[in-house]
């Protein structure tokens, strides 16, 4: 046993003195200053805070420490305090050592990122993970203090995913479903690029292995022709840079499977009919700095030459780049095959950029682990953003992730001021969200807008290019309404905050009415007289009750002093008393429905699925926001009352229960023989002919386990646009169904709704 026990820590010192050196070679590759001894001394430590422990997947634990640290170094382009930081990431949440042990042996500023990173780790893989919302908070406040903490947070989080396959099912769809929610959309908005991807794709991989499988095999069946479209393109375009004397390289770029099933999803097409697959990237290296810009339009002159560009297609990026920095000239070109083809054109230096995102500012920059400094103003503007939405955060976790998710992961406009002044706002947003963006009173006070000097309304669209002016007025007061046509984070917290301050002075004028109401009618000493008659108005809450007097909506009168002094005592429903059978029903309902639904008991197994089969189906609850039916990849999510509720594992809903509930979430499978029957509705368009109805009424009866519940088809000037709602057994039978109406002549489009 000693044998084999010192073979193993043998193996183990070689797999860990390897991956160290590894991340040594690379280190001392990049351009940042050399700073190897503290990195040495950093990995020292943490080898001796972790030894003995081991992940899941088997492997020391210090090749985590040691894994991140490398993407760090390599892939984002960090150095020796980012390489130290991810080196000691998990001693101060796993070990004895604490921050000042840190900040003793490495000085402050790692021991400041270290305390960062512990702050918002909150056992990632554990079973308190419940509340991400927080967690993410915490992330986003250390963020706004050093950018470090997320770009290593990120690191971790892709190491993480890269080896989910030692998680049970559960963990990994959690995971999957925070990454995306979270971690891909903050990677692409810090211009990790090449980091989103594969974030994205490795959440698609275990949220939805089959469809993953089964792009990747279409993917590689298709890359030889793939290959032959590139090479036939790019011919004429490398002859003409070369006559330039342009120094050059080109690249194939193939959409991801993710970006590509995400395609299929949104617009409801084939594999085969998502034509921007490959895409070309020219990436040169300008003969001096100044004069990038120009050569990319030089490069886009060249190529337009040879092959016909599309006039709605061409992307300018280079003189306003967008708010990760990404700069580049995107243009859709005509390929002699008869297929439209993006290239990407693009200096070395704006490639790195696209790559590596805002760490690759460091790298053009002089000496080792540059400051990030003031100058870096569109990461200045957001982590003012951030910490906008932190100071006034709204009180539901879930709201506090989707304001974050509106403003920081929004694609983006440029508007303009009437003094000309460019103003950058999330794409989709209104003259009320431009108001609140210059300033809280504006907003407040808005009554209109002036679009390139046409009056419009507050809930007005605007769109790129448009100059807006706002008009205000004092006697204008924010409206509850207001809340659901803004889109922007800070104009939403802004309202909320207002009609929060409002309906608080309200409430605190309610209840003094309330109270002088109590005193008139001598009946003060009466306990809980506020709760008698909000249960006697119908009212949720107190709170509501007393802003309901405060808004004079609620009327004080005899009926509440009689109600309060008993005269109605004997039943407290107020009207309802007259309708005796009215609750009776509505209780022997609830009652049912509790029998039926399965409750999940406190020692549940939460590492194992659960089988939905057509016995124990309605034990569990199938929600109206996506719809799942037999052969749909879903999951499980323990709601507040211990009952399981059931989701498509890509539906939105899901996605933010993943995100901020992790630890309800469970596996589910499906185990059905084709009893029973689920609605399906199926949309089809085409061109109307003498016998389409004859058709399609003929495909759906040769299916013989498919019942049609309604058929709609309306046609105008020779087209028609038609739906069914079918009864099938499950995702098969809705795809049969779809495949063989496709092959009839004149249809144009079949998509499944829901």
């Amino acid at each position: 046993m000693d044998e084999e026990q010192k073979i193993r820590e043998d193996a183990d010192e070689k797999l860990i003195n390897d991956a160290f050196q590894r991340l040594l070679d690379s280190y001392t590759a990049s351009r940042h200053r050399k700073k190897v001894d503290i990195i040495t001394k950093a990995f020292n430590f943490a080898r001796q805070a972790h030894k003995g422990v081991r992940r899941l997947s088997g492997e020391p634990y210090i090749m985590h420490p040691i894994a991140v640290a490398q993407i760090a170094c390599e892939e984002v382009g960090l150095g020796s305090t980012s390489i130290c930081a991810a080196l000691l990431h998990d001693v101060v949440e796993d070990t004895d050592y604490t921050t000042e042990d840190i900040e003793n042996i490495f000085g402050p500023k790692i021991a400041q990122i270290v305390d960062g990173l512990t702050k918002i780790s909150g056992g990632i893989f554990g079973e308190q993970a419940s509340a991400q919302a927080e967690n993410f908070k915490k992330l986003l406040l250390t963020m706004s203090e050093d950018i470090r903490v997320i770009l290593i947070k990120i690191c971790d989080r892709l190491h993480n995913m890269r080896t989910l396959e030692s998680q049970p099912a559960n963990k990994q769809y959690k995971i999957a479903g925070e990454t995306l929610y979270i971690y891909a959309p903050l990677a692409n908005r810090l211009g990790l690029n090449k980091i989103k991807s594969e974030l994205e794709n490795l959440s698609f991989q275990y949220e939805h292995p089959e469809e993953y499988a089964a792009i990747k095999s279409k993917l590689a069946s298709t890359e030889a022709s793939r290959h032959e479209l590139f090479d036939e393109f790019t011919a004429p375009i490398e002859e003409s840079l070369n006559k330039m004397g342009v120094k050059y390289h080109i690249k194939e770029r193939v959409k991801t499977p993710y970006s590509i099933w995400n395609k299929m999803q949104n617009k409801h097409v084939t594999f085969d009919e998502v034509y921007d697959i490959l895409a070309v990237r020219i990436i040169f290296t300008p003969n001096n700095r100044e004069e990038e810009i120009n050569e990319c339009f030089n490069i886009y002159v060249a190529i337009s030459k040879i092959y016909k560009s599309h006039p709605d297609r061409l992307r300018d990026w280079l003189s306003h780049p967008k708010a990760n920095g990404y700069q580049a000239l995107h243009v859709t070109l005509m390929s002699k095959q008869g297929r439209w083809i993006e290239v990407q054109i693009r200096s070395d230096r704006m490639d790195e950029i696209a790559e590596q995102g805002f760490a690759a500012h460091w790298k053009y920059k002089e000496g080792e682990d540059v400051e990030y400094t003031e100058d870096e103003t569109e990461l200045n503007d957001w982590l003012r953003t951030i910490k906008e939405i932190l100071d006034d955060p709204q009180p539901d976790a879930m709201d506090f992730l989707d304001a974050i998710k509106l403003n920081l992961f929004a694609s983006e406009i440029f508007v303009f001021t009437p003094k000309g002044e460019i103003k950058t706002m999330p794409t989709g947003c209104t003259a009320l969200d431009f108001a609140f963006s210059i300033h809280t009173f504006l907003g407040s006070h808005c009554i209109g807008a002036k679009v390139n000097h046409k009056l419009v309304p507050l809930s007005h669209k605007l769109q790129s290019g448009d100059q807006v002016e706002i008009i205000t007025s004092k006697a204008q007061h924010v409206q509850p309404s207001w809340i659901n046509f803004v889109s922007t984070a800070k104009a939403k917290g802004k309202i909320l905050a207002i009609l929060r301050r409002d309906s608080r002075e309200l409430q605190k004028q309610g209840e003094e009415l309330f109270t002088e109401f109590l005193k008139k009618n001598n009946i003060d000493d009466i306990p809980n007289a506020a709760d008698l008659l909000t249960e006697f108005h119908d009212i949720r809450n107190r709170d509501e009750f007393f802003q309901a007097i405060g808004e004079k909506t609620i009327l004080l009168g005899d009926k509440d002093v009689d109600e309060l002094l008993g005269k109605n005592a004997a039943d407290k429903r107020g009207w309802r008393k007259f309708v005796p059978f009215l609750d009776r029903g509505k209780q022997k309902k609830a009652a049912e429905d509790q029998t039926e639904l399965f409750v999940v008991p406190e020692k549940f197994n939460r590492k194992k699925p659960i089988y939905i089969t057509d016995d124990n189906i309605k034990q569990y609850q199938f929600k109206h926001c996506c719809h799942p039916i037999p052969g749909d990849d879903i999951l499980g999510f323990i709601d507040g009352k211990h009952q399981i509720e059931i989701h498509k594992r890509a539906c939105p809903v899901a996605a933010k229960l993943k995100a901020s509930y992790g630890n309800r979430i469970l596996d589910a499978k499906w185990d059905m023989h084709k009893k029973l029957f689920f609605d399906a509705t199926i949309r089809m368009q085409g061109i109307d002919r003498v016998g389409m109805l004859l058709d399609i009424s003929q495909v759906i009866s040769s299916q013989m386990n498919v019942n049609i519940h309604k058929l709609t088809i309306a046609s105008e000037e020779g087209v028609f646009d038609g739906t069914i709602e079918l009864r099938v057994h499950d995702r098969e039978d809705v795809g049969n169904i779809i495949g063989q109406l496709k092959k009839i002549t004149d249809v144009q489009d079949v998509t499944q709704i829901m």
